[in-house]
């Protein structure tokens, strides 16, 4: 089972970025896809879920309102839009892959590789 998370990079201060994950298989209908980071020097931590069959979504509450969970089905893919980007966002970003609605890291059993965001003032 291998997620492939891409889409980091540098930016400035509100600035906007969309970070992609994928899959070497289908993803099934009662998945649950979410996206965690990991800042320097700290712990990993949620960020942003969603349901694969469905629209309901959460958010942590450092990014509600600036960052939006999504998935298309078609081409088997979960996006991370980050708009009104801050330094404290820089991180490296995972995708994760579970079946419990959950915002522990524990509930997700499949990990990508992480992909980096730097946002400069």
């Amino acid at each position: 089972v291998q997620l492939q998370a891409s889409g980091g990079g540098l930016v400035q201060a509100g600035e906007s970025l969309r970070l992609s994950c994928t899959a070497s298989y289908r993803f099934y209908s009662s998945a649950v896809m979410a996206w965690f980071r990991q800042a320097p020097g700290k712990d990993r931590e949620f960020v942003a879920l969603t349901r694969w069959s469905r629209t309901s979504t959460d958010y942590a509450d450092s990014v509600k309102g600036r960052f939006t969970i999504s998935r298309d089905s078609a081409k088997n893919m979960v996006y991370l839009q980050m708009n009104s980007l801050k330094p404290d966002d820089t991180a490296v970003y995972y995708c994760a892959r579970g079946s419990q609605w959950s915002r522990q890291i524990g509930a997700y059993n499949s990990w990508g590789q992480g992909t980096l965001v730097t946002v400069s003032s």
